[in-house]
């Protein structure tokens, strides 16, 4: 068997049904819509979600929650990934882009002191916790925040 010969199972391609092409096509007048009403007019039909005017269940549910449209959301960046870099270099919110820690600078990019820091290193970004700023200085380092 070749590639060109390759057929369909039978039964599983169906001719499209043509409308409204005459009597003997058994689809014509009018064409599979039935006789009056709403569904057979042209741009008839209702909207998604609608249901016959009954109050719809979206509406019907109550709201539940809020969502904080001032929020601030940061990049994470734990202490150990920092590891990869060389002893002493500039560690920037540009370079972590680069490097492909953070995948996203969101608000901005906050340092968490999760793991530890073997090198020392100049840190730059947005936030840091308590415990990052311990060990960035206990391994000789410096934080600059943005």
């Amino acid at each position: 068997m070749k590639l060109h010969e390759l057929t369909y199972v039978e039964g599983a391609r169906h001719t499209k049904k043509r409308i409204g092409r005459g009597t003997g096509s058994g689809h014509g007048k009018t064409a599979g819509r039935g006789m009056k009403g709403q569904n057979s007019r042209s741009g008839g039909g209702v909207r998604p979600g609608f249901e016959g005017g009954q109050t719809t269940i979206f509406r019907r549910l109550p709201k539940r929650g809020f969502t904080n449209h001032t929020r601030k959301e940061y990049s994470i960046i734990n202490l150990e990934m920092l590891n990869r870099f060389e002893d002493g270099s500039d560690v920037t919110p540009e370079l972590l882009m680069q490097s492909g820690l953070a995948k996203q600078v969101k608000t901005g990019i906050k340092i968490l002191g999760v793991g530890t820091l073997e090198k020392k290193l100049n840190v730059t970004a947005h936030k840091f916790s308590k415990s990052a700023i311990e060990a960035i200085e206990k391994a000789g380092g410096s934080v600059t925040v943005l």
